[in-house]
């Protein structure tokens, strides 16, 4: 089991201080951050894509490498790859040459994105949202595994006789994860090619999300890549953590109040039943993680979102202080007790490489 932290990296105002950072505070508080999670031991670090303001990580492959030559163990992705409006010969190429600089700690999270301004910039209609997610994800998985593609498509020039370079580390391509908040098409597609599944798990009721990881299992299953129970599932969630429960409410509530994304919504009570939102103590953070099995059966990933809604950085240091010394030691713990030998463990470039020579 892989436990870890993803950011969206937003620039949003602190209420209670009503300070912006600036996006240069803002991409060194998300170094900060990354190197924050390897040093409290945990295993992920992943950042989104975002073109337009108020977020910063345009280039999440810079962002990554820089963290990569200043960690030893975390394994570096990103929250969302925009299959749809990035060339994939570009996302081989890039990838791969992070996979070399980071000695394979890559892999990477492939998502159509919800923001419709972004596929005009890129010369992209989003009323092809699902076609091009298609499309240009065959064309990525052959650019890993072919030395030589020869391609034609509806969304890109023609290649002939292309090779992407660099080619991928050991000859083992970044381990994919396909993210979906809402279509069954993309589950679909990771189960086509036997690749991961993340459901975002944040905003909606576990319900909506449930419906797709069972989906995603079944057609795993159906495709021949194994049981239903060893499909790779992802998770999201996020907390906020204080030792006192109460003391949680009280600080986080303003932020929750004011975010961009679900501010001026649902109270804090509501979205904390509804979603795995999770704002108390470090005990109440592990109880709830834990039923997220229940709902989900055993899977690989747990990544929560910590950083946003303006939160400064100090604070969010403090909460991987919690989740790293306290939460996720326990729920190692728990989730290793009763789960199946035959239930995989989360992907990594070593292994996934010695089981390639193993095959």
């Amino acid at each position: 089991m892989q436990f870890g932290i993803f950011s969206v990296g937003d620039v949003t105002p602190d209420p209670t201080t009503g300070r912006t950072p600036t996006e240069h505070e803002r991409i060194k508080a998300m170094v900060a951050v990354a190197l924050k999670a390897e040093e409290v031991g945990l295993d992920v670090f992943a950042t989104g894509e975002h073109h337009n303001p108020p977020f910063v990580p345009s280039s999440p492959t810079t962002l990554l490498g820089y963290i990569a030559a200043r960690t030893e163990r975390l394994i570096l992705s990103t929250a969302t790859t925009l299959i749809t409006t990035n060339d994939p010969v570009k996302i081989a190429e890039d990838f791969a040459t992070l996979q070399h600089l980071a000695d394979g700690r890559v892999d990477l999270m492939l998502g159509r994105g919800n923001t419709a301004p972004v596929y005009p910039w890129f010369g992209q209609d989003i009323r092809q949202g699902i076609p091009l997610a298609l499309e240009n994800y065959a064309l990525l998985h052959r650019l890993w595994r072919e030395d030589t593609v020869d391609w034609h498509g509806r969304f890109r020039t023609p290649l002939q006789s292309f090779t992407a370079t660099p080619r991928p580390l050991d000859g083992t391509p970044p381990f994919v994860w396909h993210g979906s908040i809402r279509s069954p098409e993309i589950a679909e597609q990771a189960a086509f090619y036997g690749d991961g599944f993340f459901a975002n798990n944040i905003f909606w009721p576990k319900e909506h999300f449930q419906a797709l990881v069972g989906l995603y299992r079944e057609r795993y299953a159906h495709h021949g890549h194994g049981t239903p129970e060893q499909a790779i599932v992802g998770l999201g969630g996020q907390v906020f953590m204080r030792r006192n429960s109460q003391d949680a409410v009280r600080e986080f509530r303003p932020y929750f109040d004011n975010a961009p994304v679900y501010g001026h919504g649902p109270s804090l009570e509501e979205f904390t039943e509804r979603t795995p939102l999770t704002v108390g103590s470090p005990q109440e953070v592990i109880e709830k993680t834990l039923t997220f099995r229940e709902s989900f059966g055993d899977y690989q990933r747990q990544l929560f979102l910590m950083d946003h809604a303006g939160l400064p950085l100090k604070t969010v240091l403090e909460q991987l202080d919690l989740l790293g010394e306290e939460v996720v030691p326990v729920l190692r713990k728990e989730f290793a007790a009763g789960r199946p030998a035959g239930v995989p463990d989360g992907p990594t470039h070593r292994a996934r490489t010695e089981a390639a020579a193993r095959a």
